[in-house]
């Protein structure tokens, strides 16, 4: 197989997607964190989670498809 195969360059994975999934991941286990009623620790955390998926949801916007 070439490296200029169509198989292969489905396969290549953007900067932005990348990010945008983890932080999508980020902010959906912070609202998680912030909702479950066990642990003070996970809710203490839970707004920096958040907060650090939002930020790079916006920061992985701007890179590169």
């Amino acid at each position: 197989m070439s490296p200029s195969s169509p198989t292969l360059a489905k396969r290549r994975v953007s900067p932005r997607r990348v990010a945008e999934n983890t932080a999508t991941a980020l902010i959906a286990a912070g609202v998680v964190m912030l909702m479950q009623p066990l642990s003070l620790t996970l809710y203490s955390w839970s707004f920096a989670v958040t907060l650090t998926g939002t930020l790079l949801f916006v920061v992985g916007g701007k890179l590169p498809e």
